[in-house]
């Protein structure tokens, strides 16, 4: 059977994390969305997702072909719903399409959008990802069912007696690594993935998820419910924050209720409000109206998205959106809504990231990372998103 991470209109209310990747891509938790149904179901899987994403993201289909919409996080109620569909059968939720079951020839001509004739209403309730706020205030539930997911059966490494490990949801993988640090348990579970390292002098309070190849500063304060993605570097105070992977906030500054894509770099002494004076509800630039949607939210930070870097003591105001590639420098408030592959900031004003400036940058980064290749599917992605994103630069 061949699993298949489809998308709905989340790919676009999601923007601009889902410019670079599917919706089933994004992390939450401790995995991402489409690795967490991999686990559930013990299958590989693939993506249905928009074309020019579709050369990194392939699309397998077999024989048999679950489509499953890569907005919804698994769960056992859910997984048994889905192991339940007979072939043509779909299974939905208030209309929204959540799975289905179809054949070889059907699955080549799937559509989120089709009619089924054969519907099989879901009553449960799940973690849907729908807004990029979403990820940081949804982070604390998804990293709960991951930890237990990863950690069921097995037993933590035995860390150093330098450090104090509180309550007994702590597990690190045999190669985790660390030395003078605090570890909280109470208010959820700490998970270090496999060569990690938590340097000395560190605090961190669950829920909390180190995934692999990451290091944490010495001197570090985390508050849950925080990930810190594969690959990535981490320093100064950081609380309720997403960061995928490939990513650096190596220094002092606060990072709070907030969602970094990866390869972003975050400067020395940058700071995110995270609350406004007023203690007012903060809106967020949205894509799909051009404007700016009302969160509900009190505590929300800084959405930034792929590729993204910013100087020293850069200061985002409540409620931030950094579109893909921005370089934002300079001091002031940038703007709440800085456009996608963007260069400034609010001393110097913004212009145009040039592409061929920017992907010379780029080329460098990956080039620190021997595993990743800039390759041409890595380069068609942004030169498209830079096509899709000139409108809002208008400046």
């Amino acid at each position: 059977m061949a699993i298949i991470l489809f998308e709905d209109k989340a790919h676009q209310t999601l923007l601009p994390l889902t410019y670079t990747r599917p919706v089933a891509d994004l992390r939450i938790g401790i995995l991402t969305i489409a690795e967490k149904w991999g686990k559930h179901l013990n299958q590989a899987f693939s993506y249905h997702t928009r074309a020019y994403l579709q050369g990194k993201f392939a699309l397998a289909i077999s024989a048999d072909n679950i489509f499953i919409n890569g907005a919804y996080c698994p769960d056992a109620e859910m997984v048994e719903a889905i192991d339940k569909l007979q072939v043509g059968e779909a299974l939905k939720k208030d209309g929204v399409l959540i799975a289905v079951r179809l054949g070889e020839s059907d699955a080549k001509g799937f559509s989120a959008s089709a009619d089924f004739s054969r519907v099989v209403d879901y009553d449960k309730e799940g973690v849907v990802i729908r807004h990029p706020e979403d990820i940081f205030r949804k982070n604390d539930v998804e990293l709960r069912k991951d930890f237990a997911l990863l950690t069921k059966g097995r037993i933590s490494k035995t860390m150093s007696a330098t450090n104090t490990i509180i309550g007994n949801d702590f597990f690190a993988e045999d190669d985790a690594e660390a030395e003078c640090c605090t570890f909280s348990t109470i208010n959820g579970p700490i998970y270090l993935g496999k060569h990690t390292e938590v340097w000395e002098g560190t605090n961190i309070r669950g829920a909390f998820a180190l995934c692999g190849e990451s290091q944490v500063k010495m001197g570090t304060k985390i508050y849950g419910a925080t990930t810190i993605g594969p690959y990535s570097r981490v320093g100064g105070e950081i609380n309720n924050a997403v960061l995928w992977g490939y990513s650096n906030k190596g220094h002092e500054g606060y990072l709070g209720n907030s969602v970094v894509g990866e390869w972003c770099n975050i400067g020395a002494d940058s700071n995110n409000s995270n609350l406004k004076n007023n203690y007012a509800e903060v809106k967020l630039w949205d894509y799909t109206t051009e404007s700016y949607r009302d969160t509900g939210l009190q505590f929300c930070g800084l959405i930034m998205a792929d590729h993204v870097k910013c100087g020293i003591n850069t200061m985002f105001n409540t409620g931030t959106v950094a579109g893909v590639g921005s370089n934002i420098y300079g001091a002031g408030f940038p703007p709440n809504h800085v456009p996608d592959f963007s260069w400034g900031g609010a001393q110097f004003g913004l212009q145009e990231y040039g592409f061929d400036k920017f992907m010379e940058t780029t080329a460098k980064v990956f080039e620190r990372r021997d595993h990743r290749k800039f390759d041409a599917n890595e380069q068609g992605i942004l030169k498209e998103v830079f096509e899709l994103t000139k409108k809002y630069r208008s400046y």
